[in-house]
């Protein structure tokens, strides 16, 4: 905040355009990840290794926003149940997403940007990182200034939503295996201890520890198929925690999971249905049709809602390759498995040769919807940093939201100042949190 006096803001945009608290306290973030979380030692690593991983300040939105994302949720949700969408998104989807054995996915996010006219659904995620590493940054928060007093609000009960994160996961076990014990998890992703959100994997291993359940973090490579079970050494595998980016298991590498998976011999979530449902960017281009949700019996209010929320989305196509370079800078172009805004362009920025590849691969092409920012103080200097908000989901139902703070096109974990920041959401009279 500034030494002078100032009217104390009543807006989530007031506030994220006057109000730069620096309002993270370290000292409560390493209680919340070495004590609560029982991760020693992981404070040091993240401020070694990941500089960018926290930025110091919240995001504030308004009651409003955050009714409109849970009902958009909803919506889709709604949608995805369809027998017809269901159809359409299997239909261009391997072999191995045809396999329903119960369980829809842990850890969904829904990812938006904020509009004058309200939010936008930028892409749906089935393994979205960060949700208990943006718990402890949201109880690691301090007051500094009556606004923040304001705000702030009181701070949820240690364990609600680390039991929450739990049940989840024992809801995807019991969809597939009843009321068996569930004994070992594994928490699986290609080379994890290099992974970004490498520090999140020990904070799920622990919380599953608490409850019970041995947990371990692998590379698939340490998995084998054999005698009709899943092994992680000498150890038995009832449920892996899946973090893989091959969303199909089509790897080589992946095979022992795929075969493991494909013969209901573990519970694997989210697995490749859930991200053919989902995450697959093709669907945003039929969650933007109008004509084809009503052909599906779509109820106009949740179509109203699509309609305002759902950017209109198109698929890159060699017919449709002129019309799509000549209106480039008014899109923005994805890939349909794409993931971590990984080979995703802003239409303003393309060159002639990554036009060429993109006609070359399978692109999406969104309309533009540029993020909102939040003005915040790195080392005196006041700036602007864009954010995208991302909504942690379970069954249609938000859990927890989380902004990502980032200068340049997409989401970086790069920026000064920048990273994973607290959602405070306000209500409709904009005095304090709900």
């Amino acid at each position: 905040m500034t030494d002078r006096p100032t009217p104390i803001p009543t807006t989530a945009d007031t506030l994220n355009q006057h109000c730069y608290c620096r309002t993270l306290s370290r000292e409560l973030l390493r209680e919340e990840l070495e004590s609560h979380a029982g991760v020693p030692g992981l404070m040091d690593s993240i401020t070694q290794t990941r500089p960018h991983l926290f930025s110091s300040t919240v995001v504030f939105l308004s009651g409003e926003m955050a009714d409109r994302i849970a009902q958009t949720i909803a919506a889709i949700e709604r949608v995805a149940a369809l027998s017809a969408y269901q159809a359409q998104a299997l239909a261009r989807a391997p072999a191995v997403a045809h396999h329903n054995f119960g369980p829809i996915g842990a850890c969904m996010g829904y990812d938006f940007h904020l509009s004058p006219t309200g939010p936008r659904l930028i892409e749906i995620n089935t393994n979205a990182g960060g949700a208990l590493l943006n718990v402890a940054l949201a109880r690691a928060q301090q007051s500094c200034c009556e606004a923040m007093d304001l705000a702030l609000g009181p701070v949820a009960p240690p364990d609600t939503l680390e039991a929450e994160f739990f049940e989840m996961f024992m809801a995807e076990w019991r969809r597939q295996r009843g009321d068996m014990p569930l004994r070992t998890v594994l928490i699986v992703d290609d080379a994890p201890d290099v992974q970004y959100l490498a520090p999140e994997f020990a904070l799920f291993q622990h919380l599953f520890e608490r409850h019970g359940v041995t947990a371990r973090i692998s590379d698939p490579a340490g998995l084998t198929w054999r005698e009709g079970v899943l092994w992680h050494g000498e150890q038995a595998v009832d449920l892996v925690y899946n973090r893989l980016t091959d969303f199909y298991l089509a790897e080589p590498g992946h095979e022992a999971l795929r075969l493991a998976f494909e013969a209901g011999a573990v519970v694997l979530t989210p697995d490749p249905r859930a991200h053919a449902l989902w995450a697959d960017k093709r669907n945003l281009v039929v969650l933007s049709q109008d004509e084809v949700l009503a052909g599906w019996g779509v109820s106009p209010e949740d179509r109203r809602l699509l309609s305002a929320v759902v950017p209109s989305t198109r698929l890159v196509t060699p017919e449709q390759a002129e019309d799509l370079w000549a209106q480039r800078r008014h899109l923005f172009f994805k890939p349909v498995a794409g993931y971590g805004a990984k080979a995703a362009y802003r239409g303003d920025k393309l060159t002639r040769r990554v036009w060429s590849e993109i006609l070359a691969g399978d692109f999406v092409a969104q309309a533009l919807v540029p993020p909102a920012q939040r003005l915040i103080e790195v080392d005196g200097v006041l700036s602007d940093l864009k954010f995208d908000l991302r909504a942690y989901t379970y069954a249609g139902r938000v859990q927890l939201m989380a902004a990502r703070m980032y200068t340049g096109q997409t989401t970086n974990f790069r920026t000064e100042g920048g990273g994973f920041a607290p959602v405070v959401v306000l209500p409709a009279d904009g005095s304090r949190a709900l």
